[in-house]
């Protein structure tokens, strides 16, 4: 079960944790590898081939229908339709402040330099769905792809036994009238996207979680389209003080042990009496739970409760580790999140649990893991567009900096860009 940890020894236990990239063996590399080749060479036929023996299915079609997506929709259960509908109105609304934004200025002399933001053509969202389905994934992956306007989406799911993703994804699909989507999983999937087949178009970026061999396949086709990361393995840390409930804290650990025997779930307190509350509440809730199995794993080999001797230590730790959810927990969060730096979101609070991040708040929970949160972002509209530089130089402007472009391209041995420049004063000067 979760250990408990004195500062001073943990060294070995957060050495496990950072340890944990997304990496993978030779074996997944080459079968990847392999599985890649045969859809660029052989398209549809690849995928036919490689969801038979992969998921166990026979499909008849890759894609599917307008008419089963609505029929997934018309069955979704009420409540659960207008809690999801509330969740997409709650995304978008967040995610439209995030919009970059074009620009132009007038610099003088005729002059006009500016930034122009363009929307991606297309896009992929890969959305799991073998042991589990997440229809949360295909909101927080398309929400700020149709903010930042791309007009194409594609969206791809492993099938179920009926040859269709599973319903709730299908319902999330039509909810957001999303209508290019295909009964496809695992690397085979990342390869239609990557390279395109007779049934599915190329896009430009695929976007969403999937296991070791879809990480593998995004970061294989990397380069000939872009990618939103290669995703390790779900962590969470609270940064707690004596005033967090200790059934909380263990509550939302828990929350982020139960997706993957490789997450990570970490109390880091000075409090002592508080670590060991903890402790003692896990031991007596895992039990019950479905997915006890991975849960304990991912107690046993990455997680822990860690006593520091201050919260200053406390707080460098969670700084060390830039974990993908930071919950802070203390009597002035505000106070603390000033020390922060390094964390894919931020929890404030006893009442702001994991979870409401997942599915409703509105910040998207695709997050940055593995320590990538130091430089690494969450999902967001910007990850959907590209900028155009604009210049446009005058005559006048030319001839007054066109001598210093012309000595820059010459000290780097450029001849045909100071020619370029120089036939242009040439030819400004003779008009004068």
């Amino acid at each position: 079960m979760i250990p408990l940890i004195d500062y001073a020894d943990r060294a070995d236990r957060l050495q496990a944790v950072l340890s944990r990239s997304a990496s993978f063996s030779d074996d997944v590399d080459a079968s990847v590898r392999d599985i890649l080749h045969a859809v660029r060479i052989e398209g549809d036929d690849a995928l036919y081939r490689f969801t038979a023996r992969f998921d166990n299915v026979e499909l008849d079609a890759l894609r599917v229908s307008e008419s089963a997506l609505h029929e997934a929709l018309d069955a979704l259960d009420d409540d659960l339709r207008r809690v999801m509908q509330d969740a997409v109105e709650n995304i978008r609304r967040f995610h439209a402040r995030q919009g970059p934004n074009s620009w132009f200025e007038d610099d003088g002399d005729g002059v006009v330099l500016g930034q122009r933001v363009q929307p991606l053509e297309r896009v992929g969202l890969y959305v799991p769905g073998g042991t589990a389905a997440y229809p949360s994934s295909v909101l927080m992956n398309a929400i700020p792809a149709q903010v930042a306007g791309v007009p194409h989406i594609a969206m791809v799911s492993p099938p179920q036994n009926d040859g269709l993703p599973h319903p709730h994804i299908m319902a999330a699909a039509a909810l957001l009238g999303l209508d290019q989507v295909y009964a496809l999983g695992g690397a085979q999937a990342v390869g239609a996207l990557a390279f395109g087949t007779d049934t599915v178009q190329a896009v430009d970026k695929i976007v969403g979680p999937g296991n070791a061999y879809v990480a593998a396949a995004k970061k294989q086709v990397f380069g000939r389209i872009d990618i939103d990361s290669v995703a390790g393995p779900s962590e969470i840390g609270v940064l707690a003080d004596a005033s967090a409930d200790p059934g909380f804290v263990a509550a939302d650990l828990l929350s982020q042990a139960e997706h993957d025997p490789r997450a990570s779930a970490l109390l880091v307190t000075p409090h002592r009496p508080l670590a060991e509350a903890v402790q003692h509440e896990i031991e007596n809730r895992v039990p019950d739970l479905p997915r006890a199995e991975i849960i304990e794993a991912a107690l046993t080999d990455y997680s822990a409760c860690i006593v520091t001797d201050t919260m200053q230590q406390a707080v460098d730790m969670m700084n060390e580790l830039a974990v993908e959810h930071l919950e802070i927990i203390v009597d002035e969060p505000w106070t603390v999140l000033s020390d922060i730096k390094h964390a894919g979101a931020i929890f404030l609070g006893p009442y702001s649990s994991e979870p409401v991040g997942d599915y409703f708040a509105g910040p998207n929970h695709v997050l940055p893991t593995g320590g990538t949160a130091r430089y690494a972002s969450a999902l967001r509209v910007s990850d959907f567009v590209r900028t155009q530089s604009i210049i446009q130089y005058s005559a006048r402007r030319l001839s007054q900096t066109g001598p210093d472009i012309v000595k820059f391209a010459e000290a780097e041995s450029l001849q045909a860009h100071a020619d370029a420049i120089r036939e242009r004063l040439d030819h400004i000067n003779a008009a004068a």
